[in-house]
């Protein structure tokens, strides 16, 4: 029998079975992925499913629960009808959601999703369409409710995924319409407290989001206001988990501007923050983005210190208290930002196994992050001494632009064809500088 709006889904809870919901939670991530779905679900998302306030899944979420449980319905699974959730009631998964909907923008959103889903460029121009539907200012409600946190929620989902497959320069400006009408919201007020708190995390973490989209398409002016902003709404709300995030970014950012004491301190900031939250995951991370200070310093001792947390903190496995947006930092990550390290070491034979190793874990669904791994190690193989592999892996990435368009990719491969000119009478090399130079 489907929940019903405000009972438990205790038929979902039976076929969690033993597992935990973050364990759960992997296995649908993984389901996911055998189907070529894309979903960020964590403990918080199956807790929510189980509590009855997720009534029925969205599309994607949909296909990956009917492909766990074959010969099975959304209602066997415990879920109400998809037309019995259409209200403004029902409208708390993560699909794309549009503020106060007529009956024509809700079937505008469905054609939406539907583009949303399909791929391609096409994808880029849908989605940043629903999220600048949703900073239409002349629609906002004189006090937000739970459809309009939902919906800063959801455009932060939409820019992740979208970043993921498509990376940042094509969200960028359209993704700033939906950060002002997140903080216009908190201005206005709420109708309760806990909403509220949602807005307060939500817009705090849309500045994340949107402060990474500047970063990665080399605003670092811009993507600072928007991480310091961030920070400021985590202050205020005293939300320990939005201020790990934010000072995570903010040293990434650090040590992309070279100034690598500010990206220590940051991440010792992050870790402070993070330590009675429970993830090991993140602390893991924020291990890693102080490594990556220490690397900058040239400080080898401490950056090897810190590695070796990050190891130790990762090997823990995931927790119930990991974040959401962490959903990006695998295995593949980790062998990225320790190739980094290595690479700003000068050990660069060594940072090309990490930055291979990365590349080979990374699900090639995720083409931004593909691309970036594999320039990373062209980058690495160029400076190592092996023009020619570094020249085949940036043919890889020459293939993957297509699709991907990231600034930060773009630079590194600019770096590595400058540094592979003397070699350019090798004709793997020649080829390449060529393509290059026409791209």
């Amino acid at each position: 029998m489907a929940a019903s709006p405000h009972s438990p889904n205790s038929t979902f809870r039976r076929l969690r079975g033993q597992h935990s919901p973050a364990e759960f939670a992997a296995l649908v991530r993984r389901a996911a992925k055998e189907i070529g779905e894309t979903v960020s679900c964590d403990a918080r998302y199956i807790g929510r499913v189980e509590s009855g306030e997720i009534r029925c899944p969205n599309y994607a979420y949909e296909r990956v629960f009917l492909h766990m449980f074959p010969g099975r319905t959304l209602a066997d699974l415990g879920f109400s009808p998809r037309e019995s959730v259409r209200g403004r009631s029902g409208r708390r998964d993560p699909s794309p959601v549009l503020i106060h909907r007529s009956p024509s923008s809700a079937k505008e959103s469905d054609v939406l999703r539907r583009a949303f889903m399909a791929g391609g460029s096409a994808t880029v121009a849908a989605a940043t369409l629903s999220l600048t539907l949703l900073g239409d200012t002349r629609r906002l409600p004189s006090r937000a409710g739970e459809s309009e946190a939902a919906a800063v929620e959801d455009a932060v989902r939409q820019i992740r995924l979208l970043d993921d497959r498509h990376g940042a320069d094509a969200l960028y400006r359209r993704a700033a319409e939906p950060l002002r009408t997140a903080y216009a919201l908190l201005d206005a007020g709420a109708t309760r407290q806990s909403t509220e708190d949602r807005l307060h995390a939500g817009a705090g973490e849309l500045a994340v989001s949107v402060g990474w989209l500047a970063h990665d398409s080399g605003r670092f002016d811009d993507a600072r206001s928007h991480y310091a902003e961030a920070l400021a709404t985590a202050r205020v709300a005293r939300d320990a988990g939005l201020e790990a995030h934010a000072f995570s970014n903010m040293a990434f950012l650090a040590r992309d501007c070279g100034r690598s004491r500010e990206a220590v301190r940051a991440a010792q900031a992050g870790r402070r923050a993070a330590r009675a939250l429970g993830s090991p995951r993140l602390l893991s991370l924020l291990a890693l983005r102080e490594a990556g200070g220490w690397a900058g310093l040239a400080d080898r001792k401490a950056c090897e210190e810190a590695l070796t947390r990050a190891h130790t903190e990762f090997s823990r496995g995931e927790a119930d208290a990991d974040p959401e947006w962490m959903s990006f930092f695998g295995e593949a990550e980790l062998e990225s930002l320790e190739a980094r390290c290595w690479s700003a070491l000068g050990e660069h034979a060594r940072a090309a196994r990490h930055a291979r190793r990365a590349a080979d874990l990374q699900d090639p669904h995720f083409a931004r992050n593909v691309a970036l791994y594999t320039a990373e190690l062209a980058g690495d193989l160029a400076r190592a001494g092996a023009p020619d592999e570094a020249a085949w892996a940036g043919g890889r990435v020459l293939d993957l632009l297509a699709e991907v368009q990231s600034t930060r990719v773009r630079s590194m491969l600019s770096e590595t064809a400058v540094t592979l000119v003397p070699h350019q009478r090798s004709p793997r090399v020649g080829a390449f500088l060529t393509r290059h130079a026409a791209v």
